[in-house]
């Protein structure tokens, strides 16, 4: 009986054609197409838009996380009240997040910007301050002002 040879085994020879290049439909390197170009350019834009916005939303999660964190260092921290030490879950170092910028003269810088993670509780706690001292005065004024009446 004959044997067929596999057909991975055998190799096909055709004849080999290169392509026929006319100089008349040849684009010229260095001159993109205006509609490619306006295209590209808006693409650019908005995968800049899209990467400032995932950092807005990057920074708002992780605020979120912090916020999270907080409260359950605080349910923990009250259900052990006999421990001396505070309960940490989450401990934090300089964060920042990727965003693009345009320069004055239109190009654009891929950088990072810091996130403050407490600037929060520095606010709520300068507020805290500012009315401190305000019922301080108040009560200071009060007291000169009765003085005066008796």
């Amino acid at each position: 009986m004959k044997q067929i040879e596999p057909s991975y085994k055998t190799t096909i020879s055709l004849p080999l054609m290169q392509p026929q290049i006319t100089a008349t439909n040849a684009i010229v390197p260095l001159q993109p197409q205006p509609d490619n170009l306006n295209s590209r350019w808006e693409h650019l834009l908005t995968v800049v838009q899209h990467i400032n916005q995932m950092a807005i939303e990057l920074e708002a999660k992780m605020l979120e996380l912090k916020t999270i964190a907080s409260k359950i260092n605080s349910q923990l921290n009250s259900l052990n009240e006999n421990d001396k030490q505070s309960v940490v879950i989450c401990q934090y170092s300089p964060v920042s997040v990727p965003v693009v910028q345009q320069k004055p003269d239109q190009t654009f810088m891929l950088t990072t910007r810091k996130i403050d993670l407490f600037r929060a509780e520095r606010e709520a706690a300068q507020l805290a301050q500012q009315l401190r001292q305000r019922n301080h005065k108040k009560k200071a004024t009060a007291k000169r002002y009765k003085k005066i009446r008796h």
